[in-house]
Formats: C-alpha cells, structure tokens, sequence
C-alpha cells in the first residue's frame, strides 16, 4: 500500500518551498506557520520572512515589535512571539534533543522537524494522516509523511472522499464512506478574536494612548496578558 501512496505522490504531489530544504530552521518556520493557517497563505509568507530572517540567529536578534508585525495576517499572534523565543533558545544553546523544549514545539511539531530536517523515521500525525490510516487500516512510515498529507488533504477528504481518485482504493475498507461533520471553528468576523486582532493592527502602526477612542480596551488588556502589546509608562499602548 505505501508503494502505490508514494509512486502517486511523485506524480500528484504538491510542490511547496519546505518541501526543497531540510534546513531545520527553515522546517521550524514552515511549521509554526501551518499550525491552524492555510498552505497558500503561508507560501508567500514564509518566502519574505526566510528572506528577512535566513537563520535562527538573525531571528534572534531580531526586535520582537518587528517579528509581530512581520507576522500580520497569518493570525494566532501568540505563534510569532513563540517562534522568535524557539528562535533565541537555539541560538544560544543550539537545537535540543527533545525539540518539544522549544516554545511552541508540540509532539507533531516535533516529529515533523525531526522526519523533515533531521531524516528520522517518525510520522507526524496531523488530521490528514490519521484519517488515511484509520479509514485504511494501515499504519505508514515516516517516509510516506508528506504523500499521506497531500492525500488527505486533496483527496481522502473528509466529507467528500474523492475515491475514485485514490491510489489506495482497491483494498481501502472505508471506500466511499464520509466522516460525520465536525464542530465548525467559530466565525472570525465579528468575533473577540478579530477584536484582537484589529486591535494589534492599530498599535503596530503606531503606539497610542489607553484611552483613544479607537482602542478596544478589553482586547488591549487580552493582548497584553499574551505579551503581544505592553503599557507605557507615559500611558500609551505600544508593541515590546
């Protein structure tokens, strides 16, 4: 079964910037980036921050104000401020052997960075691979981690499988058979988290006074708690 998943992937498989590197940094980014954002926005996005920050170091040294606003529009904030502090950690001390130390570095993270850049046999299990191998029944190594993505991601849909299309159909017990709807994400228009958000986009254009009519202040007080914005002592509002 992995045989026919591979020679599909050869010929359908996406071509994406991460996927031509196996410098871990670069992984790391890619990764960050995807967690709960889509490929075609992170594309442009990860080419003009490899072209800014090329390394770990240069991030590093990098003002966090510059990383978060270099970071608008991909959403979930918190990610940028976890991403320059994983960044730090490796300058100075280098990659861990446990790379879930880093900020912002879970178990799939983890295994995505050690498959991708590091050449180890390990399967990083997001959504798309566990729908492959549970409809399938078949468990993948490590090296089949960016063809069971792709599958899952253009053709074993979730609600709309597109059997007909898939290279493992023939001996797939769940063929033809829609997973049951998830709970859908809550709209971001109108939401709290585009308060936040609209709220960010006016600070880091220029810090402003707690009081200005424009400012949300219980977003003000959210972004704060995460660290994306600080109080001034001449009471403004401002990025770190």
């Amino acid at each position: 079964m992995e045989e026919l998943l591979l020679a599909w992937y050869s010929q359908f498989g996406r071509d994406l910037p991460w996927r031509h590197t196996h410098d871990p940094y670069s992984i790391l980014v890619s990764e960050i980036m995807l967690q709960q954002t889509q490929v075609d926005r992170v594309v442009p996005r990860y080419h003009e921050w490899l072209e800014r920050w090329p390394t770990a170091a240069a991030l590093a040294d990098a003002a966090v104000a510059d990383v978060i606003r270099a970071w608008q529009g991909l959403g979930y904030n918190r990610r940028a401020l976890a991403l320059h502090r994983a960044a730090q950690a490796i300058a100075s001390d280098g990659w861990p052997a446990d790379l879930t130390r880093l900020p912002g570095v879970g178990p799939y993270t983890a295994a995505a960075i050690r498959n991708f850049a590091f050449g180890d046999d390990v399967l990083p299990h997001d959504v798309n691979v566990d729908r492959v191998e549970r409809r399938t029944g078949h468990g993948f190594r490590g090296g089949a981690a960016q063809a069971l993505m792709d599958l899952g991601a253009t053709v074993c849909l979730a609600r709309v499988p597109r059997c007909d299309a898939c290279p493992l159909a023939t001996d797939c017990p769940s063929r033809g058979i829609r997973d049951e709807p998830l709970r859908k994400q809550s709209r971001f228009e109108g939401s709290f988290r585009q308060r936040r958000a609209d709220t960010l986009r006016l600070v880091a254009a220029t810090p402003m006074p707690t009081q200005h009519d424009e400012l949300d202040r219980e977003a003000v007080e959210s972004l704060e708690r995460d660290g994306l914005v600080v109080l001034l002592a001449d009471g403004r509002v401002s990025l770190p």
